[in-house]
């Protein structure tokens, strides 16, 4: 509890940094790249590969939990990414599959909280309860804390976006933000941790007989609430591709070009990107993780198999 408050605090001061520098950016321009070209011109293309990989990843690990949870609800479902509205441009036209995420979020709050004071028929017994447990793998949940408030990506955008973007406006933003998915994260750990001590799993909402219509909505909420995000990792990860693949134009422009220089987009991606090249970045981004999802079961195996073979061993 206490390592997920504090990782809370941190991602909310790293983007209370970041909104800082989105004011010494172009007016409504601000991205990663903008601020990098203030700092370190040339290593700006370096910050851009870097975030594209880093949304790319999580893009990877949220599709098959949307698998997952489908195939709980319906039995055998295929799931094509492709069909969620990922090829918008701003982050502002998600807002409607927002509004169905969030209510997803508030179903599962609900499901852990009522399943612990009235448990349904068939939910396992609860293991040992402890107030106190530290053990060496405690370490190893710390990363999922951290990755858990993930969001800095889609912060100068936000910043872009927003009508009042001015640093009071922004702090606001942040706190509630940061502050509900720490009240969300907590309470859903207390009372899955206090139903089912520690025999609980690492996916709670599996915890629960899936017999009951109650925990069955549950289940396609949550696949709702994935497949809902995923836009939100693919919309950065594009336009930093954009960028990476326009490595060329942009040394060039840093050299003294002034005539290329183009209107940027809010995550510095071009405004005259092409409707096709756009739709073939999304697609690749799609699709091939897509195709990493459906064959890969266990992503942690999968990463340390990658990670042999790239050292040779």
């Amino acid at each position: 509890m206490i390592t997920c408050l504090f990782s809370g605090a941190v991602a909310g001061f790293g983007l209370y940094l970041l909104s800082l520098c989105a004011v010494k950016a172009p007016h409504r321009r601000a991205s990663f790249f903008a601020v990098a070209e203030l700092t370190f011109p040339r290593a700006a293309v370096f910050f851009d590969a870097a975030i594209a990989i880093k949304c790319f990843g999580v893009s990877i690990r949220r599709e098959p939990s949307c698998m997952d949870a489908l195939w709980a609800e319906l039995g055998s479902a295929h799931h094509d990414p492709a069909h969620t509205p990922r090829v918008l441009r701003k982050l502002d036209s998600l807002r409607h599959t927002s509004y169905i995420a969030l209510f997803s979020v508030a179903y599962l709050v609900v499901i852990v909280v009522v399943c612990y004071f009235f448990p349904l028929k068939g939910t396992p017994e609860p293991g040992e309860i402890h107030l106190i447990h530290f053990t060496p793998n405690f370490i190893s949940t710390f990363p999922v804390q951290v990755f858990a408030y993930t969001c800095a990506q889609n912060l100068f955008p936000i910043f872009n976006e927003i009508s009042s973007n001015t640093q009071r406006r922004m702090n606001i933003v942040i706190g509630t933000s940061i502050g509900s998915a720490a009240m969300i994260y907590e309470i859903i750990a207390v009372f899955g941790y206090l139903t089912f001590g520690t025999k609980v799993g690492a996916n709670i909402i599996a915890m629960y007989p899936s017999t009951s219509l109650f925990i069955a909505v549950g289940q396609l909420a949550i696949a709702i609430l994935v497949m809902f995000s995923y836009p939100l990792q693919v919309h950065p990860c594009r336009n930093c591709l954009d960028k990476v693949f326009h490595a060329g134009h942009v040394l060039s422009k840093q050299a003294g070009d002034p005539e290329d220089e183009e209107p940027e987009d809010e995550h510095g991606g071009s405004h005259d990107m092409s409707p096709l090249k756009h739709t073939l970045l999304t697609l690749a981004i799609v699709a091939s993780g897509f195709t990493i999802a459906y064959f890969v079961d266990d992503l942690q195996m999968g990463a340390r198999v990658l990670l042999l073979s790239l050292t040779g061993y």
